[in-house]
């Protein structure tokens, strides 16, 4: 049976140890709650810094989840240092850990590695139009793992950044202008100049189309039941989708008004009778 002295001696001790563990406790937590609310004002503040500084919306958006992560590991240290615990064997043992986690997500290091290259050679930003990995859309995000395309359907397609850099990348938004391409198919039977003079008219008289270089109208193709013409225009980038389908209408318009017909495939049968 443990004698009063002993129980009183344990009673100390337990008292003691308390005492001492209770305030370096309070305090890792005082330090862990401050410190992150530290960070995430100090990470808005740089992020607003950098907005003013009048950086690309994309580099401020990653530069800001780095900010973030390695100033919550600070405070996350700190906190552990508070409780007495060696920061220099946790140091160790999360590189240990660091490195097993490594191994076991490759495939997120890849898309951390993809990320950074997608941050030093700019092949798109936040705000462009692009094709990637099989999906067309308006980039939204670019994080750490992974970037977020919104379709003209407007839904959400979130692609890893490995994928996106392994493939073939198309910025629609890239250059300032961009050349409209149609193809349009007249009868054998229809004047070819008097088609060529109007299509080409068409589109000297669009104020969306740039008149320098000119627009070029041009015998594409002498198809099966068709003449196929090629229209040529530059357009700035941001009206490209929309004068597409005005000039597909307009072309249509112009046909009727001026007696151009668009024939349709067919196939003429031959019976000999015997």
């Amino acid at each position: 049976m443990i004698n009063t002295e002993q129980y009183t001696k344990y009673f100390d001790m337990a008292i003691n140890y308390a005492s001492v563990y209770s305030f370096k406790i309070l305090g890792a937590l005082v330090i862990f709650i401050v410190g992150r609310w530290f960070v995430k004002k100090l990470t808005i503040l740089s992020k607003q810094l950098m907005l003013k500084s009048k950086l690309d919306t994309t580099l401020v958006e990653f530069s800001q989840s780095i900010i973030y992560f390695i100033l919550l590991l600070a405070v996350i240290i700190a906190s552990l240092n508070a409780l007495g615990i060696e920061t220099t064997s946790f140091v160790a043992v999360f590189g240990a850990v660091g490195l097993a986690v490594g191994l076991a997500l490759q495939g997120s290091l890849a898309n951390i590695g993809a990320a950074v290259l997608i941050m030093f050679f700019r092949p798109f930003k936040i705000g462009d139009t692009v094709d990637v990995a099989g999906a067309m859309g308006t980039v939204d995000e670019i994080n750490l793992f992974s970037t977020t395309i919104t379709p003209i359907d407007n839904r959400t397609i979130i692609i890893p950044n490995a994928k996106i850099i392994a493939g073939n990348i198309t910025n629609f938004s890239k250059q300032e202008k961009r050349r409209l391409d149609i193809s349009v198919g007249i009868s054998y039977e229809d004047d070819l100049k008097a088609a060529k003079n109007v299509f080409l008219e068409l589109l000297r008289s669009n104020e969306k189309i740039i008149q320098d270089p000119e627009p070029f109208v041009g015998v594409l193709e002498l198809a099966d039941n068709s003449v196929n013409l090629a229209l040529r225009a530059w357009v700035k980038t941001e009206d490209y989708g929309d004068l597409r389908f005005e000039v597909f209408e307009s072309i249509k318009l112009a046909c009727d008004a001026h007696g151009i017909s668009i024939p349709y495939p067919q196939m003429e049968l031959h019976q000999k009778i015997v």
